[in-house]
């Protein structure tokens, strides 16, 4: 995984751009759920970076709940949730917000919707 990871000076803080690309990892399938991440400390060392930044980063997916920390263990990609009881209308509502929420990121990216649409219609036909 560390190998994946680069960084670039392009105006994006250094954590946003390490969160954003373990979120590609975990969505290209390269870090499965349940797979342990590597130590923050790995991180910084790798990518010779602050281990607050890694810190910031983790603790950000964390909190979004991609990553869980199990104390003395170490961090892991988390687990699907089960389905949630809401039925079709929540999901469909979840989906929608969820929607909301990348198209924003996408914008801030500066990458058109279109071209968002497209990729993610590749990752749901399989062609990933």
């Amino acid at each position: 995984m560390l190998e994946s990871l680069s960084l670039q000076n392009n105006g994006v803080p250094i954590y946003v751009q390490l969160r954003e690309q373990i979120l590609a990892l975990i969505g290209r399938g390269a870090l499965m759920p349940g797979m342990q991440m590597p130590t923050m400390r790995q991180v910084a060392v790798a990518l010779s970076i602050d281990l607050n930044t890694v810190q910031r980063a983790y603790g950000e997916l964390e909190a979004e709940g991609v990553l869980s920390k199990l104390r003395g263990v170490g961090t892991f990609v988390t687990e699907a949730p089960p389905p949630p009881r809401s039925g079709p209308r929540g999901a469909h509502r979840r989906a929608e917000e969820f929607a909301y929420r990348v198209a924003a990121q996408a914008r801030g990216q500066g990458i058109a919707l279109d071209e968002l649409v497209q990729a993610l219609a590749k990752l749901a036909g399989g062609g990933a």
